[in-house]
């Protein structure tokens, strides 16, 4: 009886003219797996996730190329600056793109997102000197504001069993960008260096070295901008509290135990007095901070010489480790993590995974006093372990953060969630790339020497994330 009631309810609040109306309507009548729905939230993250951290292993080479350090160990300096200002930027806009999203709905703030890829990566990649360089990554991160929309997007698409996935989809195609875009950059930096016989010195690609992996990440984000077009608006264009008040009525005649919390919920309108959402967010910044911060010192503690307890890796070794990552991430993110997300919760995923990456990235000191394969073993097992583990932790976080609100609040939500990340790894590369100078003038310090003393504050960093998981700091919404 309360099936065929809550049937004929929604149909009463069903407007024809509302495209979030139309994708609840869709949701209710599909069956089975969907998997064009998951295809197009994995592209349009991965779209806006490659550019992130593309730059990383040629970032080292890029700023030499400026003659703007004095010092060899300078380098990881000025690297930093131009690898936090894409976060910069995103920190300053997030907020305004979630309210955004949430006023004039999620579409148009996925395709700007989408076609600034297409723009400004492609002006960094032809950058002539250290300025132009962040600029252009300033404004790519101004303009590229889609993954908090995506997120909501991705709630109000999916079937509320195939929600966890959805948010598993997002972090997935949002960590292998990040490991991915690192590989093309390593592959294609330097063509004319690394493929002699098929690029000049003399041609577009041997004038702008870093021009290549830049404009094979722009077409791949046209592509994916023109497919964008196709997908449904999930806003409701129309007001919802009616709606709301009369599933809570809903919920009080078929005597649902859990109709108070629905009530208590939709209380909440203040996102700043939520503070499941908020301690969920603050959790995520300090995994952010450690993320981003971990992505830029693993390039150039494996870019930079073996005399400064680097590994003396090239830009297409770099690649190679990174794409190997990449794909042991792909396969874990979509067999393993959405059945331990159903099994543990996402608090105790986010929980161990923090724990044993501390335990992981403590040994990386000594994996640089290796050579030949074993140092290469060694290097690809712990950096594809690493990088599950962090992903998983983040997803976790991304579950939690968007069951604290209402569908209307998600864009907001996902937005302040958004510029306290842009901001945390935006602090991360600068801070990141000043440490790691600094540690390649104290190899002979009596505590923590050299890269020793870089690995110990990331360890810090995320060990701090994983204490605030625990109460009474990190509150979970009940559902």
């Amino acid at each position: 009886m309360a099936e065929e009631y809550t049937e004929c309810l929604l149909e009463k609040n069903f407007h024809e003219n509302c495209p979030g109306c139309k994708v609840d309507q869709m949701k209710r009548l599909r069956r089975g797996f969907p998997f064009s729905e998951l295809c197009s939230v994995w592209i349009i993250v991965l779209c806006t996730a490659l550019p992130i951290s593309s730059l990383f292993p040629f970032l080292y080479f890029m700023i030499d190329d400026f003659n703007i350090a004095k010092k060899e160990e300078d380098i990881g300096f000025y690297a930093g600056f131009v690898g936090c200002s894409f976060m910069l930027g995103r920190t300053l806009t997030s907020v305004f793109w979630g309210i955004v999203a949430d006023r004039y709905g999620r579409k148009p703030v996925i395709l700007i997102g989408t076609a600034s890829v297409v723009v400004f990566n492609t002006l960094f990649g032809l950058s002539v000197n250290f300025w132009m360089a962040i600029i252009t990554r300033f404004c790519l991160g101004s303009f590229n504001g889609l993954l908090g929309p995506i997120k909501a997007f991705a709630m109000e698409t999916f079937r509320d069993e195939y929600q966890g996935l959805a948010l598993s989809a997002v972090s997935t195609a949002w960590g292998i960008g990040l490991i991915i875009g690192p590989a093309l950059g390593g592959f294609l930096a330097q063509p004319a260096k690394q493929y002699p016989s098929l690029f000049s010195e003399e041609s577009v690609f041997g004038k702008f070295p870093y021009f290549l992996p830049c404009l094979a990440i722009s077409c791949f984000a046209f592509l994916v901008t023109i497919i964008s077009l196709r997908i449904p608006e999930t806003l409701h264009n129309h007001k919802i509290d009616d709606d709301s008040k009369s599933f809570d009525a809903l919920k009080v005649l078929s005597h649902d135990p859990e109709s108070h919390k629905v009530t208590e919920r939709n209380e909440k309108s203040s996102l700043l007095k939520n503070w499941p959402l908020l301690s969920s967010i603050i959790v995520y910044c300090i995994f952010s901070l450690h993320d981003m911060a971990y992505t830029e010192i693993f390039s150039l503690w494996a870019n930079s010489p073996r005399k400064y307890g680097g590994l003396g890796y090239s830009s297409a070794d770099v690649g190679t480790v990174l794409a190997i990552s990449g794909f042991g991430l792909l396969i874990f993110q979509l067999s393993l993590y959405s059945y331990a997300e159903r099994l543990l919760g996402p608090i105790i995923v986010t929980r161990i995974s923090g724990s044993l990456a501390i335990v992981l990235l403590a040994s990386y000191p000594l994996i640089a006093k290796l050579s030949g394969f074993s140092l290469t073993l060694a290097l690809n097992c712990a950096s594809v372990a690493k990088n599950v583990l962090g992903v998983s932790a983040i997803t976790g976080l991304f579950i939690l953060q968007n069951r604290a609100v209402r569908q209307d609040q998600r864009g907001a939500a996902n937005g302040i969630a958004m510029t306290g990340m842009s901001l945390f790894k935006a602090i991360g590369p600068a801070a990141a790339g000043i440490i790691f100078s600094w540690s390649e003038k104290r190899q002979d310090a009596a505590f923590l020497p050299g890269t020793q003393i870089v690995f110990f504050i990331l360890n810090a960093v995320l060990a701090l994330g994983v204490v605030m998981t625990f109460k009474p700091f990190l509150a979970e919404t009940q559902q």
